[in-house]
């Protein structure tokens, strides 16, 4: 019970640098992954290009990797360390951090995004061009709602990545719940209890998260649960009731 009183309130002071990692980076992550997506469905076979490799890359190499390299290894570049503002974003491990997440997930964002704008019926864009709709009126009215619908539960699973990613700052100075849990393993040489702990308070977080994606997707489905408990069903005496 001692254990538990000294390590809950430092814990949660980590748990708020946790939701800011994650907050910031998918706030980036999410606008690059849209931007990208949209590349390798554009026409121009240089956007392309750029879009395929740069997912290719974030995604077939480790977070933890990425993490160093923007942490210990661009600073070695002189073009950035003369840089004020470069050098301003790598020289924190948290500004670090957000990058990396950010980079990170933009590449996997952008392949659930690019899925989902795939599956929108071509008859609906059709039709929209039809009615005279401009390019970017189509979008937001109708090929993203659709899209968000159908990416939405894979891109759930994404969020709860980015939220076990941000462990991996602790491994450059950032004080988040892992790099709390690490310093009172050092104090009080609990290893397990400090961090089971810790492991709870992720999977809370996690939990709370799948909740509410849930909820929105729900909320974006709204219609088509109206749809089906408005199908008509055939009673014993023969009518049909809608």
């Amino acid at each position: 019970m001692e254990l538990i009183q000294l390590a809950v309130p430092v814990l949660l002071k980590g748990l708020w640098v946790t939701a800011a990692l994650t907050l910031v980076s998918v706030l980036i992550g999410f606008n690059l992954g849209l931007g990208l997506a949209l590349m390798r469905l554009s026409s121009n076979r240089f956007a392309i290009g750029f879009a395929k490799y740069y997912s290719n890359v974030f995604r077939g190499t480790p977070l933890l990797v990425q993490i160093f390299i923007f942490y210990y290894g661009l600073g070695e570049v002189s073009l950035i360390r003369n840089n004020a503002v470069l050098w301003w974003v790598i020289s924190d491990g948290s500004r670090c951090a957000v990058l990396a997440l950010a980079l990170n997930t933009a590449a996997y964002t952008s392949e659930i995004l690019r899925g989902g704008l795939m599956s929108v019926p071509a008859g609906l864009v059709e039709a929209a061009q039809a009615c005279g709709m401009s390019r970017l009126l189509r979008f937001r009215r109708i090929e993203f709602p659709l899209a968000i619908r159908q990416a939405l539960p894979a891109y759930g699973n994404e969020l709860i990545l980015v939220v076990k990613g941000t462990s991996l700052a602790s491994t450059i100075t950032v004080l988040e719940i892992t790099g709390y849990a690490k310093r009172l393993m050092s104090q009080t040489y609990a290893i397990f209890e400090i961090f089971a702990i810790a492991g709870m308070l992720y999977l809370v977080v996690n939990l709370l998260l799948v909740a509410a994606v849930r909820s929105i997707e729900r909320y974006l489905m709204r219609h088509e649960a109206r749809a089906r408990q408005g199908v008509s069903t055939p009673l014993l005496d023969g009518t049909v009731t809608v």
